[in-house]
């Protein structure tokens, strides 16, 4: 799994624990439409810090909770180059 695979499956997996839409993401970051929809299908190459950060913040939990999975162990994470 790819670090933008992981990123994206734990914004889907909060999103569904939160009962929130995409929409209501887009709104709550300020982020583009499109630019959710990249991040959420790990169509992008690379996510920044800034909206990694508010994406999480919207989501309504720590970064350290956020990044708190499996799906972050180093032995079965491939980090893009």
């Amino acid at each position: 799994m790819t670090l933008n695979e992981a990123f994206a499956r734990r914004v889907k997996e909060f999103l569904k624990e939160k009962k929130m839409t995409q929409y209501q993401l887009c709104q709550e970051t300020g982020l583009y439409p499109s630019t959710i929809h990249y991040i959420i299908h790990a169509k992008t190459n690379a996510s920044n810090f800034k909206s990694m950060a508010l994406i999480i913040r919207a989501l309504g939990v720590s970064v350290s909770e956020f990044f708190a999975s499996p799906v972050y162990n180093f032995d079965n994470l491939e980090i893009e180059g």
